[in-house]
């Protein structure tokens, strides 16, 4: 292990630690209700989703990890995306934490929990597929010149043009519902909103900077949601 090598490992592991043993357990340690199935529920999609993702981007794209370990250090990420994908990072979290709050009893599991965990599921699901097919998946917004940036088509590139969103937000709607949480809404109103405006300035930059992106988008049609936008 070089020195060189060394703070993107360990960034790493904090990294690790804290998407799969913290966060995904905030509702539960909020509420102190270690009772609480949806909150299990979720916790374990959320684990699951991470860890197999990850576990086979590192066999197909190894370079990929160590792109999304060291994005903080990225000194050409568009300056407007320095502070969107905090917000988004920072907005998934205000949904769990505000759903811990607001639980008071523990009602039992409703048709409505299981629909929304399948929802989270598929939405997870469908964004881990995004970041295996896509080599270019990385944690902010630039053009990585340095790793032979080209446009990606295949896969769920073929349904849209930006899938690890589409599915991350189509996972994050279904948390409110999972977890009973009425407040918990309006965080993820409000990160669906920083979400969409993400979108449309990453999909302007790529359109003006990566070469072959016009014609991608020209027959990948839709950004984030088929058949409107």
């Amino acid at each position: 292990m070089t020195q060189q090598n060394k703070p993107v490992i360990w960034r790493a592991i904090v990294q690790v630690v804290i998407v799969v043993v913290i966060v995904p357990f905030i509702p539960m340690i909020i509420s102190a209700q270690w009772d609480w199935w949806q909150a299990w529920a979720y916790a374990v999609v959320s684990i699951l989703a991470f860890a197999i993702s990850r576990l086979i981007v590192a066999r197909k794209h190894p370079d990929l990890l160590k792109e999304r370990a060291r994005f903080m250090d990225a000194k050409d990420t568009k300056p407007w995306d320095k502070v969107l994908a905090p917000l988004l990072g920072i907005g998934s979290v205000i949904i769990l934490i505000v759903a811990g709050f607001d639980r008071h009893s523990s009602p039992p599991v409703s048709a409505l929990n299981l629909v929304a965990l399948l929802g989270i599921c598929l939405g997870y699901g469908f964004s881990s597929w995004a970041l295996i097919e896509n080599r270019f998946f990385a944690g902010t917004v630039r053009i990585q010149t340095e790793r032979g940036h080209h446009v990606v088509s295949t896969g769920p590139y073929r349904i849209m043009r930006h899938p690890g969103y589409a599915g991350g937000l189509f996972g994050y709607v279904f948390i409110p519902l999972l977890l009973d949480s009425f407040w918990a809404w309006i965080p993820t109103v409000l990160l669906a909103v920083v979400m969409v405006v993400r979108t449309a300035l990453e999909d302007k930059t790529l359109q003006a900077e990566l070469p072959g992106y016009k014609e991608f988008a020209q027959k990948t049609r839709y950004r984030l949601l088929p058949g409107i936008w």
